[in-house]
């Protein structure tokens, strides 16, 4: 099968060289069954018309697409690691496979993966995927994409025909190789590994590269690092606001996991809120409460103050502090935004939406244990629109409490931002879309006991309805 025109290869970072990524091979694998094809995904980068077999040629088999990366590149970098500086990380279990261009928009897109094999920097670990771990990923980015959050894709599930050793899940289980479109996988770590080794010069490079391929419009900027970590303040900013607006966890914000183009990706013991808590913790190890939904902004922070550490070494230190001085207000602002766009309201601007954003955050704590996160804007979405449809749902009870007056009060000054939206068949029903941790192994239980895939794929066509619905984009 051809390669048709929206199909447009621009491998960048590939001519960065040898300091930067180091070629592999991906394993090879004893089988190659197509679990998930994101076809909206593939659509938006011209591969939607590519045959099953042709699929498993490059993503099961990471054959190269023409035009591409002659190799994949294992990316290079360090990082902290819940605050402990570690030298010893890189693209060990993934690597960097392609890049194209996105269709219409132009963006630069990546093509990584997540299981493909050993690599120099996989550190005595077998750089393979369990199938539930691409299962679980596969689920987060669908709902995220959803709820609004600028989030890796995952743009392909291939089962490998392993059988892995894990001690953290019943062994053996089953292996798969996934498929990822991102918008950069280029990582505060990224620079951290340069500036551990005390190479201004590469740490330049770095800038350049990101400011010309992500950034362009800093072009001309006098002072290309500070312009640049300006820019990417407002995109973390941005992308924590809507983490806390979806009632995300993250679970392990380390310098490594964070990229420079303010986009969610690598999920591992990621968990949706099941209600308002600030202490609530995704991943198990975590016992400190490190990265704890209400520590979030924190830990972004944090991870910026590391990024601004290596760029010292190429710019002028008040500039940097400048650009950090920012975070906090444009946090503040975004996470006000964020709110809005989830209740589906018109912004009124400035101190209106912080107290309008308050006030929902407010409602959703003093719900307690009897309200669940994801329903409460479900209710409310289009704000005094929907407060017939709320005040006759499930929850009815809850929203008559004194402690929901002052939200429904400032809730009555905003105007529903695009009405038409609440005609979908979605807002017929009496509970939304979630996707809570048990619910997750649900989906994967007749996975694992039957080989049975249709309830996870329901689950995606019902994530799907919900994201047409929203339109939150």
């Amino acid at each position: 099968m051809s390669f048709g025109p929206a199909y447009s290869p621009d491998p960048r970072f590939a001519a960065l060289g040898g300091e930067f990524a180091d070629p592999v091979s991906a394993a090879v694998f004893p089988a190659a069954i197509i679990r998930f094809r994101n076809a909206r995904a593939a659509a938006s980068v011209g591969l939607s018309e590519l045959d099953d077999n042709i699929w498993r040629a490059h993503f099961g088999r990471f054959e190269p697409l023409p035009g591409n990366q002659a190799q994949p590149l294992a990316m290079r970098y360090h990082g902290h690691q819940f605050r402990v500086y570690n030298p010893d990380l890189g693209d060990g279990r993934g690597f960097l496979f392609a890049q194209l261009r996105e269709v219409g928009a132009g963006r630069l897109l990546d093509l990584g993966t997540k299981g493909s094999g050993q690599t120099p920097w996989s550190r005595a670990a077998d750089g393979r995927l369990t199938l539930k771990g691409g299962v679980r990923e596969a689920l987060a980015t669908a709902m995220l994409e959803a709820l609004g959050v600028p989030t890796s894709r995952t743009f392909s599930l291939i089962e490998t025909g392993e059988a892995l050793q894990r001690p953290d899940e019943p062994s053996p289980t089953r292996g798969a190789v996934l498929t990822r479109l991102s918008h950069s996988h280029i990582r505060f770590g990224s620079f951290q590994r340069h500036a551990a080794h005390d190479r201004a010069d590469l740490i330049g490079v770095l800038v350049d590269h990101v400011v010309e391929n992500y950034y362009p419009r800093l072009g001309a900027a006098p002072d290309r690092p500070a312009a640049l970590l300006d820019a990417v303040v407002d995109r973390a900013a941005d992308l924590v606001a809507r983490w806390m607006a979806a009632g995300f966890v993250h679970g392990v914000l380390n310098t490594d996991n964070m990229n420079i183009t303010g986009e969610s990706f690598d999920y591992g013991p990621y968990r949706f809120l099941p209600r308002n808590d600030p202490n609530f913790v995704a991943a198990y190890f975590d016992s400190a409460g490190l990265y704890s939904f209400g520590r979030q902004p924190e830990a972004v922070f944090w991870n910026l103050r590391q990024l601004a550490g290596t760029l010292r070494l190429v710019a002028d230190e008040v500039p940097l502090v400048d650009a950090l001085n920012r975070f906090s207000g444009a946090y503040r602002s975004s996470l006000s935004a964020a709110m809005l766009r989830r209740l589906g309201l018109v912004a009124r601007g400035g101190e209106d939406d912080a107290a309008m954003a308050g006030a929902a955050f407010r409602a959703l704590a003093e719900g307690g244990e009897s309200l669940r996160w994801e329903p409460f804007f479900f209710d409310w979405f289009g704000g005094a629109a929907s407060e017939a449809r709320a005040l006759r749902g499930p929850r009815a009870g809850r929203y008559e409490g004194e402690e929901f007056q002052t939200f429904r009060r400032l809730l009555a000054a905003y105007e529903p931002d695009r009405p038409e939206r609440l005609k979908a068949d979605y807002f017929g029903r009496s509970e939304p879309e979630e996707l809570l941790y048990d619910e997750i192994e649900a989906l994967w239980t007749p996975i694992a006991a039957a080989d049975d895939w249709s309830p996870f794929d329901a689950k995606l066509v019902a994530i799907e309805t919900a994201r047409q619905a929203w339109g939150l984009g």
